[in-house]
């Protein structure tokens, strides 16, 4: 033992600063490497859909029982809903607090860059929640149609009961053989981080820092609010863990959400450090955290009740305490909703903005600084899965025996 390894959290970490570093040396020319990121973000969606498949089924069935899975699918939904909806409203209380729209200049909108469109209705939302063809669902990536067969999969092994066992094994040894294979892809993480970083900066520099300098700052304050009250409230007082045992491991993860902005992209990564470092049984992890990457939203209701609360001070609109409400609840709801619709945040501001009778125009500039924003509501959206997962596990019992 005279030489010990570094782990992979630390060559993450430098990964991340020498990617900072070398965008900001070489500007646009550190181009040349994103390919070595895209590299790493086509092996992580490799893996993706096999892994949400294999570890649900695995989970769901192995709970044993159907009363335990109602009260932990209960549980989980609650968290996330009720995560959300608080985020929501920090978002708008800092929104109103900081004016991030007050005296911004109306002649740097560009008009005609985006298109409006219709918010989906709910009913349909939930209903696209279900899938038609399974396999089509495999085959597309619809996370949240893969996890809605795979616990009916799981469900249906638990109630036959002998007879489903050959097919549990398989999924077990399966879902096993998926967490190897995300080994083998994180082995690769820190120079693909180190890539993907660079090139955002190198691509964005300082700039960004210009017009929506106010909307990014509050969007930030909000996500910070959300982890240092919300989420060190829950660490403490209900998963009862430590903040420094938390942030320890939790930094592994915030590099990749960083550098793919993708929940569901990061999942592997989050299944791995709640399973590993955090000790939680796979079957909780396996079920709790692929639902979290397609429905729990912290980080973009945040967002989304910031850019509603910009817009309308940018255009001198006053908020109604009813339209505020209806704010938080239509963030909270979109968010919910969110994964089911392609082109992500941008296309679902238009369609928040639209909801409230806004003007959709700013869209064109944000759209131009997205990444450095939705960069932040990753972290905070991956995050938040881990904080509820560590809060059932423990109101669950739901820790490996070391």
């Amino acid at each position: 033992m005279g030489k010990s390894k570094m782990q992979l959290s630390t060559k993450v970490f430098i990964g991340f600063g020498l990617g900072i570093i070398l965008g900001l040396i070489f500007k646009e020319q550190i181009l040349v490497i994103k390919p070595l990121g895209d590299l790493f973000l086509r092996l992580i969606k490799m893996i993706v859909v096999p892994l949400v498949f294999f570890s649900i089924i695995s989970g769901v069935a192995s709970m044993g029982d159907i009363k335990k899975l109602q009260r932990v699918g209960s549980k989980t939904l609650l968290y996330y809903f009720v995560t959300t909806a608080i985020s929501g409203l920090i978002g708008l209380t800092v929104a109103r607090a900081l004016k991030p729209g007050a005296g911004f200049a109306l002649d740097m909108i560009q008009n005609g860059t985006v298109e409006a469109k219709e918010a989906p209705k709910f009913m349909d939302t939930l209903l696209n929640m279900v899938p038609v063809n399974p396999f089509q669902s495999l085959v597309d990536g619809n996370l949240i149609q893969i996890i809605i067969f795979a616990v009916f999969v799981g469900i249906a092994i638990t109630i036959i009961g002998e007879k489903g066992k050959p097919v549990k094994d398989i999924a077990d040894s399966l879902a096993e053989i998926m967490y190897k294979i995300t080994g083998i892809v994180m082995a690769y993480s820190p120079i693909g981080v180190t890539a993907l970083i660079a090139a955002s900066v190198g691509e964005y520099g300082l700039k960004i820092f210009g017009p929506l300098s106010k909307l990014i700052l509050a969007d930030y304050v909000g996500m910070g609010l959300v982890l240092v009250l919300l989420y060190t409230v829950m660490l403490k007082v209900i998963a009862k863990i430590g903040l420094k045992e938390f942030y320890k491991h939790i930094f592994k993860i915030w590099a990749v959400t960083a550098s793919t902005t993708s929940s569901s992209g990061t999942l592997p990564v989050s299944i791995r450090t709640v399973e590993e470092d955090f000790n939680v049984k796979p079957e909780l992890a396996g079920f709790t955290l692929p639902l979290g990457a397609t429905m729990n939203m912290n980080g973009a209701a945040i967002y989304f009740a910031v850019a509603v609360v910009f817009v309308s001070q940018i255009y001198g609109i006053e908020m109604s305490f009813a339209q505020q409400g209806m704010i938080v609840l239509l963030s909270t709801m979109i968010s919910v909703g969110a994964p089911g619709i392609p082109g992500g945040g941008i296309v679902m501001t238009i369609m928040l903005l639209n909801t409230m009778g806004l003007p959709v125009e700013i869209m064109g500039l944000i759209a131009g600084i997205y990444r450095i924003l939705d960069m932040g509501h990753t972290t905070i959206n991956v995050t938040g899965d881990v904080v509820s997962t560590l809060c059932i596990a423990r109101t669950e019992n739901e820790y490996k025996v070391i």
